[in-house]
């Protein structure tokens, strides 16, 4: 039997072994949990669609197909049992759903984590809705789909186009293989898809805000849908104790204010949350719809130029993190994985990871509101042309739909909606970044943001740089004595003097080197000739930790300027190998050693 028949045989074993065991069974959306859900994770059925046949063969009214996959794992990946790194441009998923007969009266929603990109929903060959965006949640009512107790074809289709720069979409490679710092390709479903039962006056979302200066939290709902008499029923709790409640007129986005006495807050030294309970009752004292969530009270705000947490200056030690799994890509393998990850991080020193180029799900910003470990929320932004105004809309849409999801997290404390954009675009150029700019704002006035990090600065809450300086005299005098690092040329610069990124510290605003190390270790690697970091290789890890104390120190030097950084990188990723873990997470350095040097002190703050 030869070597391609083995694995395929180790695939389809694995698959069969997920199987048996439903995999990412957590209930996917933590701030927002109800106890009248099914999990609809495991195995489906399946079809490459790489012809764009599927419906002339009239797939989307298929009760069953070819092949299977394991559901919440993308096509590409190990999990998935499919494994197919190739271009997929369309693939077809079916299985079949029964709605308990318990839910009858209610209504019946159906929700996606995500989907990359383009998807369409069908039940019994019948249209149920569309979906454009490949990171943000999405759902559809299929009430008018579907029969108590009956069972019901479900079909989702999805489709992608990585190369035809309207799509947002990170990391993932535009040629065949992975190259530089692309890597895997994640097509089609690639988080939990659940259905749940949602009375038609139930919460659809909320909104809360938390404010230390005057002890409150300020609930905003939104409702599915209003009756007369209906009251909205909120309850804060510390452990089993209530310590804040309100009774109020269910009212579409009015505000809920609840008085929080000697307030506990949030940080990462002590990440107290706040138990919440949100209840819909009807005019007739019945328990309509019950919610279980919770909330972290803390402040972020920038004071000239330091970023402030609660109140304080706060040094941020952050890390790179691409969210990429050898078995899942762009799905953790468990729930258990993004714990991990996050407290691999904590014990290499970091306090904070700044999320990159991928949308991360909610159960890690769940386990971060936990742990106490600070975010940067940024959105799969490469990919796109920026000078076509269709993918600027799929942008701002998709953009608009993560921020509404994402906000209520305390572990996230700025928001970064592009990375290292170079060029002002054609179509007016600073137009496109200054809408995500007031966009971001306007959503979530809450917490800054870091328009593009390391790229032209056209407008922006403080400022950010790149750097793979890799001699830490160099490092400090790039910061430091004046290196300009971008200016645009010709009309660009005359329509927009101010889009300029300067490596430099210029005054005036908080300014963090947000990527800078990137550092390979030849000793780690020895026999890996297509791996690759950020300048020369350190031979040795001995050289390794002498070449990264050095770069810390150039940037702790002066914690008066320079108010944080952010480490390249966590863990490896495919072929860029310069994390300070493998790619499997194994440990790859002394650990204790790593977390002493980017712990090294900043004056002028407290941690």
């Amino acid at each position: 039997m030869n070597l391609k028949n083995l694995l395929l045989i180790g695939v389809l074993t694995l698959g069969a072994t997920i199987a048996m065991a439903q995999p990412r069974a957590e209930y996917p959306r933590p701030q927002f949990e109800r106890s009248e859900w099914v999990n609809l994770n495991g195995e489906w059925n399946f079809e490459l669609d790489l012809s764009n046949s599927g419906y002339s063969r009239k797939l989307h009214k298929a009760n069953g197909l070819e092949g299977k996959i394991i559901v919440p794992f993308a096509p590409e990946s190990s999990l998935s049992g499919v494994g197919h790194v190739d271009f997929i441009s369309s693939v077809w998923y079916q299985r079949t759903v029964q709605i308990p007969s318990e839910w009858k009266g209610k209504r019946v929603k159906l929700n996606f984590g995500a989907v990359y990109y383009q998807s369409e929903v069908y039940i019994d060959g019948r249209f149920v809705g569309r979906h454009y965006g490949g990171s943000d949640s999405f759902s559809f009512d299929i009430t008018d789909f579907v029969a108590d107790g009956a069972p019901h074809s479900l079909v989702v289709h999805a489709e992608s186009d990585v190369r035809g720069q309207l799509q947002p979409a990170g990391k993932q490679s535009s040629r065949y293989e992975s190259y530089g710092c692309y890597y895997t390709r994640t097509t089609g479903i690639w988080q939990t898809v659940w259905m749940e039962a949602v009375s038609p006056c139930g919460l659809e979302r909320v909104q809360v805000l938390t404010d230390i200066d005057q002890s409150t939290i300020t609930v905003i709902p939104t409702f599915y849908g209003l009756e007369g008499g209906n009251r909205l029923r909120i309850n804060l709790t510390d452990g089993n104790k209530v310590v804040a409640k309100a009774d109020v007129v269910a009212s579409q986005g009015l505000p809920v204010v609840l008085k929080v006495k000697k307030a506990k807050l949030w940080s990462p030294e002590s990440p107290f949350l706040y138990g919440l309970t949100y209840e819909v009752v009807g005019a007739d004292g019945a328990v309509l719809d019950k919610v279980g969530s919770y909330a972290g009270m803390r402040k972020v705000h920038i004071d000239g130029t330091r970023i402030m947490l609660n109140n304080k200056p706060y040094y941020q030690r952050l890390v790179l993190d691409q969210g990429f799994y050898p078995d899942g890509i762009w799905t953790a393998p468990s729930d258990e994985a993004l714990r991990r990850d996050i407290e691999l991080s904590k014990a290499a020193g970091f306090n904070g990871a700044r999320l990159h180029q991928k949308v991360f799900e909610e159960r890690f910003h769940y386990w971060a509101d936990h742990l106490g470990y600070l975010l940067w929320g940024e959105m799969a932004s490469w990919g796109m042309n920026g000078n076509k105004p269709e993918s600027a809309r799929n942008f701002l849409s998709e953009w608009s739909n993560i921020l509404v999801r994402d906000r209520n997290h305390p572990s996230i404390i700025v928001w970064t909606p592009f990375n290292e954009e170079w060029k002002v675009p054609n179509n007016e150029g600073g137009r496109f970044y200054t809408d995500a700019y007031n966009l971001t704002r306007q959503m979530d006035p809450t917490r800054p943001v870091n328009t593009i990090s390391g790229g032209i600065y056209v407008i922006s809450d403080f400022c950010t740089a790149h750097s793979y300086q890799q001699d830490g005299d160099k490092l400090h005098k790039q910061i430091f004595d004046g290196e300009k690092f971008y200016q645009p040329q010709g009309p660009a610069q005359e329509k927009y003097p101010h889009a300029i990124n300067k490596l430099t510290y210029v005054g005036g605003v908080p300014y963090v080197l947000d990527e800078f190390g990137g550092i390979k270790c030849a000793e780690t690697q020895p026999k890996d000739n297509n791996s690759w970091g950020y300048g020369d290789a350190a031979p040795t890890r001995e050289d390794f930790y002498a070449r990264l104390e050095s770069l810390v120190k150039a940037i702790t030097a002066h914690s008066d300027k320079v108010c944080g950084f952010c480490y390249t990188q966590l863990t490896d990723v495919e072929q860029e190998q310069n994390g300070v873990y493998y790619y499997n997470r194994d440990t790859k350095f002394d650990m204790e050693r790593v977390s002493a040097i980017f712990r090294t002190p900043a004056e002028g703050y407290e941690q």
